[in-house]
């Protein structure tokens, strides 16, 4: 039986849509693979690695007809990259194995039973559906995912927060020494519903968004996020625990702010970080009225020092920063300006965008 009968980039680029989860090496083997299930003319590929579920439906060329099984999905793309785009490629079933062929090329593969593939068990009580554009859930998660922690112990820090009240959605994410915080109108009132969506759901769908135009629409469950858009239906497992209070932690009422170019802030600090030692990547600001000054030291004795103009006429404050939480920030906006609020040298800054209060970014400052 023909599976499928296809050119290769449609082929490569619908496997490379749900192949992002699957690990190379797993205890079950059979996650290493792509269940394929055939109905008429419809295919459906699904991955999973038992905490996320990835689906998509697509029609394409083949016998009509009734068909499932698994089939390892990195070597099936790894063999797809090796052909030309534009060459027509087919899979066909064979006793119990698949044998895909591309121009002169033949390739015979061996299957797992599709019986045997491990589904995600779907939650029977997800809350009410509501949608975002595509475009506004990506640049939200752009705004905020850099300050997910990395296997923290707090395992409710390896991730997002997702809040949604109102006709309002807000991410927040922290690793204990910055918290990041992006919101967005949404088109319809939902009742609150908050999650902690894990760190690698929050990477795949960053890879997976577009900013073609075109809803996701989600739905939350007690231990369960459900995502559909394009065809593709996420499903992933929740993280479990109690999220910091981030109302707490964005000081509010500081008294001293600097509103400057974003670029020309972020060139500072890229240029100064560049002496920061490897280990411990402290950069020094002083800030007085009229000049910003950005300088850096290291175990070597080199020392950078950067100034800015700005128009401040407040305190004189003099503190210190990981540098790379503060280039992070700015690397992941797009404004012109920004704003930076002080209160003194031993309070954490707030990193705003002026007339904007759907992004804020707090930072805590070092000993240097």
């Amino acid at each position: 039986m023909i599976v499928l009968k296809a050119t290769q980039d449609k082929v490569l680029s619908v496997l490379q849509s749900v192949a992002g989860i699957v690990e190379r090496r797993h205890t079950l083997p059979i996650l290493a693979n792509v269940l394929i299930r055939k109905t008429g003319s419809a295919l459906q590929f699904t991955t999973s690695d038992l905490e996320i579920q990835i689906r998509t439906t697509v029609e394409f060329d083949g016998d009509a007809g009734n068909f499932t099984t698994t089939v390892g999905a990195r070597k099936l793309i790894d063999i797809l990259r090796t052909m030309p785009a534009d060459q027509t490629v087919s899979l066909e079933s064979a006793q119990a194995k698949l044998i895909l062929k591309g121009g002169k090329s033949k390739f015979t593969l061996q299957t797992l039973p599709a019986e045997d593939f491990p589904l995600v068990q779907e939650s029977a009580s997800f809350g009410p559906s509501f949608s975002v554009p595509q475009k506004t859930l990506k640049d939200l998660l752009s705004q905020v995912s850099f300050a997910m922690a990395v296997h923290d112990i707090r395992y409710y820090l390896n991730g997002i927060l997702f809040v949604a009240e109102g006709k309002q959605l807000s991410l927040v994410a922290t690793d204990g020494h910055r918290l990041a915080f992006a919101s967005a109108m949404l088109d319809v009132e939902v009742p609150r519903q908050e999650v902690i969506l894990p760190r690698k759901t929050v990477l795949e769908m960053q890879r997976l968004l577009s900013d073609a135009d075109g809803a996701i629409e989600m739905q939350f469950a007690n231990n369960q996020a459900k995502f559909s858009f394009e065809g593709m239906e996420f499903v992933t497992k929740l993280v479990e625990g109690k999220f910091p209070d981030y109302n707490r932690v964005i000081p509010k009422n500081h008294k001293n702010g600097i509103t400057l170019g974003r670029q020309a802030l972020l060139s500072s600090l890229q240029r100064t970080a560049i002496l920061t030692s490897d280990k411990f990547k402290g950069v020094r600001l002083n800030i007085d009225p009229g000049t910003l000054r950005v300088a850096s030291n290291n175990a070597e004795q080199e020392e950078a020092v950067d100034e800015l103009d700005i128009d401040y006429n407040g305190d004189s404050i003099e503190i210190g920063f990981n540098v790379t939480y503060l280039i992070d920030a700015l690397a992941n906006m797009d404004q012109e300006m920004v704003k930076v609020e002080l209160s003194d040298s031993n309070s954490s800054a707030l990193i705003t965008i002026p007339d904007n209060a759907n992004f804020k970014y707090v930072v805590m400052p070092m000993r240097i």
